[in-house]
């Protein structure tokens, strides 16, 4: 049962953010006036292309199951600035701190399931294993 929810758990955080990946591809100009609006101005262009390309490459790694650990750091390095400065709701004003507080711990459970990525790697069923198995004896 243990495997099968570790396979079921990186394939929701998978989904997580490579959905945010497309968004961000096919909603590119709003995502940067967002980023504007937030205060990121210094070279958009190439912070938006790079987080997209960390998304996808995390996202399929943890998929996968090769090399998950690299790919939950990977989106651990945008996840968090991230978190911190879009819901940052102690400088909120008091009717926004409500509802932005609460997404800011939705962001923190989605934090704790990528340590556990990190910490307990990709499990029984993935690529990794499966490439490990299927070993060909050396001659």
């Amino acid at each position: 049962m243990k495997e099968i929810a570790d396979l079921l758990a990186r394939i929701f955080v998978s989904f997580i953010f490579s959905y945010e990946a497309f968004d961000s591809v096919v909603f590119f100009r709003n995502t940067k006036e967002t980023m504007t609006l937030y205060g990121v101005t210094w070279q958009q262009d190439i912070l938006l292309s790079g987080v997209i390309f960390v998304l996808i490459v995390g996202s399929i790694l943890i998929l996968l199951g090769y090399y998950s650990r690299i790919g939950a750091f990977l989106i651990l390095l945008y996840w968090l600035p991230f978190t911190f400065i879009i819901y940052s709701f102690w400088n909120d004003p008091i009717e926004l701190r409500r509802i932005h507080s609460l997404y800011f711990m939705r962001n923190m459970g989605v934090t704790a399931a990528l340590l556990l990525i990190l910490v307990n790697g990709s499990g029984k069923y993935s690529v990794r294993r499966m490439l490990h198995v299927l070993r060909l004896p050396k001659n």
